[in-house]
C-alpha cells in the first residue's frame, strides 16, 4: 500500500528486472524462451532482499519487476492494457479491480501454504473467501511520538486530538494522504471514514481546518520516516510497518493507535484477467507464503506479516520485532474499519484536502 521505507525514484518506474545483471546469463535467456517468465507489480522496497533471486533459482524463472508508488498509479497502468502476472494493491482496490472483473481467481490447489495465514487476514470483506487474493502485509494507521515528550496517559486520553493540541504547535507531522487525513478526523469526530454524509464530511474538514490553524502540521509522505527516527518531532501520522522500523531505530518512540478507532488495511497478491503467466504466478504467491520468505519479506520492510509461524517467531521473545507495539495489529476494537472503494467521496476528500493545506 503505501507503505514504502524509501522513496521511489523516477528510474525505479521504468520496466526492469528485479535482480538484474549487466548482461543476460544462460539460464536467464533459457527461462525466457522457455516462457518461463513473471512479470511482477509491485510497491517499491516492498520485498526481502533474496526472494527474488531464490524463486527465479528454484523454478527457472526470469522474474521481472516494476514498481508504482500509489494504487491508482497501478489501476491507470492496468487500464491501459498494461499485462502483469501478480500485483500486490491495497484492500480498497482489490475491491475495485474486482467490481470490474480485472482479476481472475487464485488457483488454491496450486497453493497449499495458504494454510500459512493467520486469522486475521483470512475472510476480509473486499474477498470474503480469499477467491481472489493472497494476503502479503497488514497494518494499520498510528501515531509515533517521542516518549520524552509525550506520556502514555496523555496521548491515550486526547487520541486523535492531541494532533489539535496547541502545545504541539509546529511539532506534528500529518501524512499527505486525503484518506488518511480524513479517517483522523472522522474517527475524532466519531464518525465512519467510509461517510458519504456530507454533514460529516464537512465536519471533518472544518476539523482539519481548526487543526491547521492551532498547531501547524507539517504534510509529509515517506520523509516522515527518517525524521522521526531522528526525532525531529514530538509526533507524527504513519503507517505501522514504518512505525516498527522507526521504533527500532530510536528507543525514545513509541507507536499508538487511538481508541476512537483507525484504518486497518491489507495488501495482497492477486492475478489481473490478462496474466499472461498465471501458471508461474500461482506458484510465485505459494513461494512468497513459505515461512523463508515471509520471514526475508517482514526483516527487509519492516510490516506485518500474513504468515502466522513467522508473525510467532519475530514477535517471541528474542525476536526481531518483541515488544514492538507498532508490529502487532490489534483485532478487538470494534471501530477500527476497512477502507471500501468510493472514487467519488475520494476526490472530494482530495480536493478539500488541497484547501486544507492551503
Amino acid at each position: 500500500m503505501k507503505k514504502i521505507i524509501a522513496l521511489l525514484t523516477a528510474s525505479m518506474l521504468a520496466l526492469t528486472a528485479c535482480n538484474a545483471p549487466a548482461t543476460q546469463t544462460t539460464s536467464d535467456r533459457a527461462a525466457t524462451e522457455s516462457n518461463n517468465v513473471l512479470k511482477f507489480y509491485n510497491w517499491g522496497e516492498y520485498i526481502g532482499e533474496d526472494v527474488i533471486s531464490r524463486f527465479e533459482d528454484e523454478y527457472n524463472a526470469k522474474v521481472i519487476c516494476e514498481y508504482y508508488d500509489s494504487n491508482e498509479m497501478m489501476y491507470t497502468k492496468l487500464q491501459a492494457g498494461d499485462k502483469y502476472d501478480v500485483l500486490i494493491p491495497s484492500d480498497y482496490m482489490i475491491e475495485r479491480l474486482l467490481n470490474e472483473d480485472m482479476l481472475q481467481p487464485i488457483n488454491k490447489d496450486e497453493i497449499p501454504n495458504m494454510s500459512n495465514l493467520t486469522d486475521s487476514v483470512k475472510n476480509l470483506s473486499y474477498d470474503s473467501d480469499n477467491t481472489y487474493s493472497v494476503p502479503f502485509f497488514q497494518g494499520s494507521v498510528g501515531i509515533v511520538y517521542n516518549k520524552t515528550k509525550i506520556s502514555p496517559e496523555e496521548i491515550k486520553n486526547q487520541g486523535w486530538e492531541i494532533l489539535r493540541n496547541e502545545k504541539y504547535k509546529d511539532d506534528i507531522y500529518m501524512y499527505d494522504s486525503e484518506r488518511d487525513a480524513f479517517m483522523i478526523a472522522l474517527k475524532a469526530l466519531g464518525y465512519s471514514m467510509n461517510t458519504d454524509n456530507e454533514k460529516e464530511i464537512d465536519a471533518a474538514y472544518q476539523w482539519l481546518l481548526e487543526q491547521k490553524e492551532r498547531v501547524n502540521p507539517v504534510y509529509v509522505t515517506d520523509e516522515v520516516i527518517d525524521s522521526m527516527a531522528n526525532g525531529l518531532k514530538s509526533m507524527g501520522v504513519v503507517y505501522s510497518g514504518d512505525a516498527a522500523y522507526v521504533l527500532r531505530e530510536n528507543p525514545d518512540m513509541a507507536y499508538f493507535a487511538p481508541d476512537e478507532g483507525t484504518n486497518l488495511w491489507s495488501d495482497a497478491m492477486v492475478i489481473p484477467k490478462n496474466a499472461e503467466n498465471p501458471e508461474l504466478a500461482n506458484k510465485f504467491i505459494n513461494f512468497m507464503l513459505e515461512d523463508e520468505s515471509a520471514l526475508d519479506n517482514t526483516l527487509t520492510v519492516g510490516y506485518t506479516t500474513s504468515n502466522k509461524n513467522v508473525y510467532e517467531q519475530v514477535t517471541a521473545d528474542g525476536g526481531d520485532f518483541c515488544d514492538n507495539e507498532a508490529y502487532v495489529i490489534r483485532t478487538d476494537n470494534k471501530k477500527d474499519e476497512v477502507f471500501h472503494d468510493n472514487e467519488v467521496i475520494r476526490a472530494k476528500l482530495s480536493e478539500l484536502l488541497i484547501k486544507v493545506k492551503a
